[in-house]
């Protein structure tokens, strides 16, 4: 077949009929000849069922002349009951003694596969049979019906040998090309497939009404409105199909009141609600989209309830959308508690308490502000963050995070140890820093930051120091603090929130020596998690590493052992390191309710990099440098995340519980 472009794609107006508020999904076509104006082929099957209940009750039959004077007279029919009347009214039958299938002016047709085809579709008029009017009726409809022709007549004609009943047929047209109006959504290739191999062929109607259904099904499975609302056969051989999709017309948003459910004034923004809509004005209405739109508000963290109505502008296709918003109340204090890892004292790592003021919904923008303090028996931390989710005039969704910290974190990682003449060792910290984190693609997200820390250690009276009781330095510039400038870079991947999937951070950050005395120095980072369902139980895996390399604090050594990494030690008793690889492995299975069980095996190691910290102190303490755990331990799910209690041993031959709210790092 030459070039031809069987298909064109008509941009129209269309008109949808008024829906109700909340839209059904479209209904799946029934046969075209009864759900699609084919008026032709409606008026001629009304025809022959008029046609068929005159002529047939009391057929008049035209005699072939035997003599002068001869004329035609009616045949009179005999009366037989119907078949399982039971008594009932019966129905006149007429024998007939021939059927045959003709054209319209009543000769053969051109193409014999099409009166085999008419002529397959009778069942009950056959030779010699008795017939009534509905059983005729019937067999008209199934020879329309088979989708070939557009029209078929009965005609009785008396003949010598008896009543000859001939069907005169009109055929459909040969399919020369097809024009699609108001389908701005559906692929034209979708439409090109479907008639690639149609032309010069006959028109199929039970062909096309099969297209027309998947055409609906192709709008439904993607949670678009939009169905084939009227085709047509026109001259030459043109298939017309009209498509009507609803377009959405304006994003309408009122605010309820929590209690009444009344209309009322929110709080915030609605510019700041509409750029998170991936659904536009002038767009089609998709109902999968919109619902997606309605998670998206929800995950903002401001709105306690979120519904969209579909409703019809008046006779045109399309619809204005009205969003329902209930505000969470935007802000308010809070109190809670966890574990600190850096105190070893105790099967328990040591609790804190916390404080918090948090404003989720700051200017009506959805910028988020939180001042937090925490407290332990050695820990203290200040927080004061702000985030902005989405800077304004960013089309990438980019958000951006400026954070001030003051904390007092125990040294006990690095340089714990028991001595009878020193009390702890407490490192000082003073934070501050600006971050901008995206998604960049599908499943990816990236975070670049500058973070300023001036960090140094303290003495249990709160003077500061540079050298512990080991004479293992504290510093790296041998002042009492370390000044360094951070720029980092961290991308993270995971594919959904289950546990049972995968999630991947890999992590740079790069010591910026600004003024002389700054720390210069690059540490990498990586992490990765694997899960897998097997049955009933499940199967974590996970693995981490890290190296640093240049001139670093020793207190930002890579501390091995503990509740978050090979548990059965202490915290940090593995060793301390430039470099280090943790891997470990745990089964767990739902218990009953919300308690699960959990076997687990873990495995550390500074890879043999403990005397390349500045004063070795996991050499000064004895640290083996590698170790392994393994134990069994139960977890209850809870509203600060899984409780977790752990018994673990290591290859020493020790012993050791471990308690811990989340899920490990």
């Amino acid at each position: 077949m030459g070039t031809r472009r069987d298909v064109r794609f008509v941009s129209s107006g269309v008109k949808l009929p008024c829906a109700d508020a909340a839209p059904a999904p479209a209904p799946a076509p029934t046969l075209l000849s009864a759900a699609l104006p084919f008026a032709r082929i409606g008026r001629a099957i009304d025809g022959v069922v008029r046609h068929v209940a005159r002529s047939l009750p009391r057929l008049p039959v035209a005699r072939a002349e035997t003599g002068a004077g001869a004329a035609a007279a009616p045949i009179a029919l005999p009366r037989r009951q119907k078949d399982g009347g039971g008594g009932g009214g019966g129905e006149e039958r007429v024998l007939i003694s021939e059927v045959a299938v003709r054209g319209k002016d009543g000769e053969p047709l051109e193409r014999p596969e099409l009166e085999a085809a008419a002529a397959a579709a009778l069942r009950a008029c056959r030779p010699n049979a008795a017939l009534t009017v509905r059983e005729v009726q019937e067999d008209v409809h199934r020879v329309v019906e088979s989708g070939l022709f557009r029209s078929c007549m009965p005609v009785a004609v008396d003949t010598r040998d008896g009543i000859r009943l001939v069907f005169e047929v009109e055929p459909n047209q040969d399919f020369h090309g097809l024009v699609c109006e108001g389908a701005n959504m559906l692929p034209s290739k979708f439409l090109e497939d479907a008639f690639h191999d149609r032309h010069g062929k006959i028109i199929n109607i039970r062909h096309l009404d099969q297209v027309i259904k998947s055409v609906n099904g192709w709008y439904q499975e993607r949670g678009l409105t939009g169905l084939v609302s009227y085709a047509e056969i026109l001259s030459g051989g043109i298939l017309r199909l009209q498509v009507s999709e609803a377009e959405v017309n304006n994003i309408n948003i009122r605010f309820l009141d929590r209690r009444t459910g009344e209309p009322t004034v929110g709080k915030t923004q609605p510019e700041t609600i509409l750029r998170h809509l991936t659904t536009k004005k002038g767009q089609a209405y998709n109902r999968a989209q919109v619902k997606r739109d309605v998670e998206t508000i929800l995950t903002m963290g401001i709105m306690e309830d979120v519904t969209i109505i579909p409703q019809p502008v008046g006779d045109s296709n399309k619809v204005d959308l009205v969003m329902n918003l209930v505000e969470r109340p935007s802000g308010g204090f809070s109190a809670g508690g966890g574990i600190s890892s850096g105190i070893t004292n105790g099967p328990l790592s040591g609790l804190i308490g916390s404080f918090a003021y948090s404003h989720r919904n700051v200017f009506g923008r959805n910028k988020k502000l939180n001042l937090s303090l925490e407290r332990g028996q050695i820990d203290s931390i200040f927080r004061l963050n702000y985030t902005d989710p989405w800077i304004d005039g960013d089309n990438k969704r980019t958000s951006r995070t400026i954070m001030v910290q003051n904390s007092r974190t125990p040294g006990t990682l690095i340089h714990g140890g028991d001595h009878p003449d020193h009390g702890p060792i407490t490192i000082g910290r003073v934070t501050a820093g600006i971050e901008y984190s995206r998604p960049f693609r599908p499943k990816w997200s990236g975070t670049l930051g500058l973070i300023f820390q001036h960090a140094g250690a303290r003495d249990d009276k709160g003077n500061p120091i540079i050298r512990d009781f080991y004479n293992s330095q504290l510093t790296a510039s041998g002042n009492a603090y370390d000044d360094t400038l951070l720029a980092k870079l961290e991308s993270v991947y995971t594919d959904s929130g289950d546990r049972s999937s995968t999630m991947f951070v890999f992590n740079i950050e790069q010591g910026l020596p600004i003024l002389p005395e700054w720390l210069s120095f690059n540490r990498v980072t990586a992490r990765l998690r694997q899960g897998y369902e097997i049955g009933p139980a499940r199967l974590l895996l996970s693995a981490s590493g890290g190296h640093v390399e240049g001139n670093f604090s020793p207190h930002e050594a890579f501390a091995i052992g503990g509740t978050n990494s090979v548990r059965g030690y202490e915290e940090g008793a593995v060793g301390s390191g430039r470099s280090y690889a943790v891997g470990s492995g745990e089964v767990s299975c739902r218990m009953f309710g919300p308690l699960e069980g959990v076997v687990f095996g873990d495995y550390g190691s500074d890879l043999s990099s403990g005397p390349k910290v500045p004063g070795d102190p996991a050499g000064a303490r004895g640290k083996p440098g590698s170790g392994y755990g393994y134990g069994v331990g139960v977890r209850v799910d809870s509203p600060l995340g899984p409780l977790r209690l752990e018994y673990a041993f290591n290859d020493k031959q020790a012993r050791r519980f471990h308690f811990g709210v989340g899920y490990r790092n």
